[in-house]
C-alpha cells in the first residue's frame, strides 16, 4: 500500500482506493456511515469492510466488462448504494460521473446532456430505478447506447477477482458535472490529489477529530454532499448520519432531530437550509432538540445571510445552539470543495459596507445602523497551502486594499480542468497576473475582497445586473424584496436583468407564502416602493 505526503496532512494514503484499503484493515468492523431510510428511525449501516468489500464487488465487475479508463454515470437515490459504486468505480480506475437519478414523468435531458458530453460508456443504478427508467431509454438514443448495470445484482464472490489498477493521486477520480445554472454543464476534472488534499483542508479548518459525528442530507452527486458529507468522514475515519434530501425538504426538522438524537458534531448546508428550519420547525418540535453538541455548523454554497444567522441563533438558542458554532466558508467545485474558513472557536465575522460603493468596486466601512450599510458575512481566511488573489478582472493586476476584484485560487485541490473544453479550462484554470507572470490561478467567478485578513463575497461577476451603466448585486436587490413584506418567503426571490431593444430591464419573481393570495397588491406595492428607494431602480 503506498503512502506519500501530500499537502496539509502530514503523512497518509495518497489515493482514496488506499484510504478505504487502510480503513478496512485497521478498523474494519467499525460503521463509516448510516443511512437514515425514511428520514428518522429506519437505518441501513455500513462498516469500512462492508464498503471495501461491495467496491471491489462493483470494480470487479466493471472489470470484467474492461472498462478501465471509461466514464460511468451514477443515477442513484440516496443511499449506500451510491456510496458502494462511487468506490467500486474509484477501485475499478473508472471515471466516475455522478448525477441525479431520473425521476418520475421527467425528461431525462440533463442526464442525456452529461453522458453525452462525459462519452459515458455505462450507468450504474439500482434495479428499481432501472425498471423505472427503461421505458424513458427509446426517447433518449444516446442513452440507449450506454450499458446499463444493475449494481444491487453484481454476481456474488466476485469480489475476489478485484485487481489494483495501479491507482495514483494523478489518476482522475471523478467528473462533478456544474449546475449549468450559467450556461451548459461542464465536466470539473478531481483527480484523487485534489481530493484527500481537500479533506486535508476541511480537517484543519473545521478541527475535526474521530471522535466526533456528522449528520449530511445534501446530495451525493454536488460537491458539497460527496466531497463534505461522504469522502470527508472516510478521509477522518468517523462515522456519518445521511439521509435524503427530500426527507429533509418535506420535514426540516428530521435534519436537526437526526443531530439531537446522534450527538452530531458538525453538519450544515446552504443558507437556505436554515431559513427553511426557522420557518417550519414548530416550537412543539423545538422542545424535542438539543443541539448543545453541534459544534460547526457551516454554511455555504450561497450568499450568507446575517439575518439567517440571527434568525437561526435566536430561535434555536433554547435547544442549546451557540451562535459561536456558526462555520460560514466558500468553495466551488472548481476547487473540489472548500477554499476559505475562519477558526472554530472562533464567532462568524460580520460588518457592514456602503452599498453603492461595492458596486462601484471600493470599499467603504460603515456602522449598521447608517443608511445604505449592507452587512456581509466572513467566509473566513486563508487555508493551509492554498493562495487567495484579489484580482482586477480586466487588467489581471492584483487589487489595492478596499477595492472589490475577481477572487483567484492557487493550491493542491484546484481541479485539473473542465472535461475536454480546452479553451474553457485555459481561461479558467490557467490565468496569470499579467504584471508578474504569478499562476496558474483559477479564476472564480467570484468578486470580493479581503479585510483584516478575513475573506467577504462581494457577488459573482457573470451575474452582475448592469443598468445604465451601474454595477447592481442580484441579491443585494432579491434580500431587499424579501424584507419589504412579511408575505414574501425568505431566501424565495430572484433578480435578473432582460433586454428589451437597447435597454436593460429589471426582472424579479419572488414566492408568496399560501397564505397571502390575498396580499398580492400589497406585496407589489411594497416591492415597487422598497427597490426604487433602496437601489434607485425600476422594476
Amino acid at each position: 500500500m503506498q503512502y506519500d505526503q501530500f499537502p496539509g496532512s502530514g503523512f497518509g494514503p495518497s489515493n482514496l482506493v488506499d484510504l478505504v484499503r487502510h480503513r478496512a484493515s485497521a478498523t474494519g468492523s467499525d460503521v463509516c456511515f448510516r443511512f437514515l431510510v425514511d428520514g428518522e428511525n429506519e437505518e441501513e449501516s455500513l462498516t469500512f469492510r462492508e464498503l471495501d468489500r461491495r467496491a471491489r464487488q462493483v470494480a470487479s465487475w466493471l472489470q470484467s466488462y474492461k472498462l478501465g479508463g471509461e466514464r460511468a454515470l451514477l443515477l442513484y437515490p440516496a443511499g449506500l448504494d451510491f456510496i458502494c459504486a462511487f468506490f467500486g468505480c474509484l477501485y475499478a480506475g473508472v471515471v466516475a460521473v455522478p448525477a441525479y437519478p431520473p425521476r418520475m414523468n421527467r425528461k431525462m435531458d440533463r442526464i442525456d446532456t452529461i453522458a453525452t458530453d462525459a462519452e459515458a460508456a455505462v450507468a450504474l443504478t439500482t434495479q428499481a430505478v432501472l425498471d423505472r427508467v427503461q421505458p424513458l431509454l427509446e426517447l433518449t438514443p444516446d442513452l440507449k447506447k450506454v450499458r446499463w448495470l444493475a449494481t444491487d445484482q453484481v454476481p456474488e464472490k466476485i469480489e475476489d477477482n478485484w485487481s489494483n489498477p495501479g491507482i495514483t493521486g494523478d489518476t482522475l477520480a471523478f467528473l462533478q458535472y456544474t449546475s449549468g445554472s450559467t450556461g451548459t454543464p461542464k465536466g470539473v476534472m478531481l483527480n484523487h490529489t485534489n481530493l484527500v488534499s481537500n479533506c486535508a483542508l476541511i480537517s484543519h479548518a473545521f478541527e475535526l477529530t474521530r471522535s466526533g459525528m456528522g449528520v449530511f442530507w445534501l446530495p451525493s452527486y454536488h460537491d458539497m454532499g460527496l466531497v463534505g458529507g461522504i469522502l470527508q468522514p472516510l478521509y477522518m475515519g468517523r462515522p456519518n448520519i445521511i439521509m435524503s434530501p427530500m426527507a429533509f425538504l418535506q420535514r426540516p426538522f428530521r435534519w436537526l432531530n437526526a443531530i439531537s438524537r446522534y450527538r452530531a458534531t458538525c453538519s450544515g448546508g446552504p443558507n437556505f437550509a436554515y431559513d427553511l428550519c426557522v420557518r417550519k420547525i414548530t416550537p412543539e418540535q423545538r422542545s424535542k432538540l438539543d443541539l448543545s453538541t453541534w459544534t460547526v455548523a457551516f454554511n455555504g454554497a450561497e450568499p450568507v445571510r446575517a439575518e439567517t444567522l440571527d434568525r437561526f441563533a435566536e430561535m434555536f438558542e433554547s435547544c442549546g445552539f451557540r451562535r459561536d458554532a456558526f462555520y460560514p466558508c466558500y468553495g466551488l467545485a472548481e476547487a473540489t470543495l472548500l477554499v476559505s474558513g475562519g477558526l472554530k472557536s472562533e464567532p462568524a465575522v460580520v460588518r457592514s459596507y456602503d452599498a453603492k460603493a461595492l458596486e462601484n468596486g471600493e470599499v467603504v466601512s460603515l456602522t449598521q445602523s447608517e443608511p445604505g450599510a449592507r452587512r456581509l458575512v466572513g467566509a473566513g481566511q486563508r487555508l493551509p497551502n492554498e493562495q487567495i488573489a484579489i484580482v482586477n478582472p480586466e487588467t489581471r493586476t492584483l487589487c489595492p486594499p478596499n477595492e472589490v476584484g475577481e477572487i483567484w485560487v492557487k493550491g493542491p485541490t484546484v481541479a485539473q480542468g473542465y472535461w475536454r473544453r480546452r479553451d474553457e479550462t485555459d481561461y479558467s484554470f490557467q490565468a496569470r497576473l499579467a504584471d508578474t507572470g504569478d499562476g496558474p490561478y483559477l479564476r472564480t467567478g467570484d468578486l470580493g475582497f479581503f479585510q483584516d485578513s478575513e475573506l467577504f463575497i462581494a457577488g459573482r461577476l457573470k451575474d452582475l445586473i448592469i443598468i445604465r451603466g451601474l454595477n447592481h448585486y442580484p441579491h443585494d436587490i432579491e434580500l431587499t424584496v424579501e424584507k419589504c413584506h412579511p408575505a414574501i418567503r425568505p431566501s424565495s426571490a430572484a433578480a435578473f436583468a432582460i433586454d428589451e431593444g437597447d435597454e436593460s430591464r429589471l426582472v424579479l419573481v419572488c414566492e408568496l407564502e399560501r397564505t397571502a393570495r390575498e396580499e398580492v397588491d400589497a406585496v407589489l406595492a411594497a416591492i415597487l416602493r422598497d427597490v426604487s428607494r433602496e437601489h434607485e431602480l425600476q422594476v
